[in-house]
């Protein structure tokens, strides 16, 4: 535990509680938002099962939805619970390793 709380700079291991808490609540919120916002748009599941490759269309595309509704909540769910400034580095870091650093260019 000390060398992750030297890595992200935190002192406090309550703190690193904080911020592995945020992390899975974020996860679980994620998965569980993908598949309505799915229903939504009018991919429901249902729709997918005439062909055998049509359950593999759905997945793909309810996996790549988690990724940005986890971006989105992270940063949320890390303001929530106190920890805004970490989740909003810990995120343009992470969006500049996938080249998406453009976004937070002044």
């Amino acid at each position: 535990m000390k060398s992750l709380k030297k890595r992200w700079g935190i002192h406090s291991n309550l703190q690193l509680i904080v911020i592995l808490i945020v992390f899975s609540i974020t996860g679980s919120a994620a998965v569980y938002v993908a598949k309505p916002f799915l229903n939504w748009i009018g991919f429901e599941r249902e729709s997918f099962q005439d062909e055998w490759w049509s359950g593999w269309i759905y997945w793909t595309l309810r996996i790549l939805l988690v990724f940005p509704f986890y971006q989105i909540l992270l940063v949320f769910f890390g303001w929530l619970f106190g920890q805004f400034k970490f989740f909003w580095n810990f995120e343009k870091k992470m969006l500049s390793r996938l080249g998406l650093g453009f976004l937070f260019e002044k």
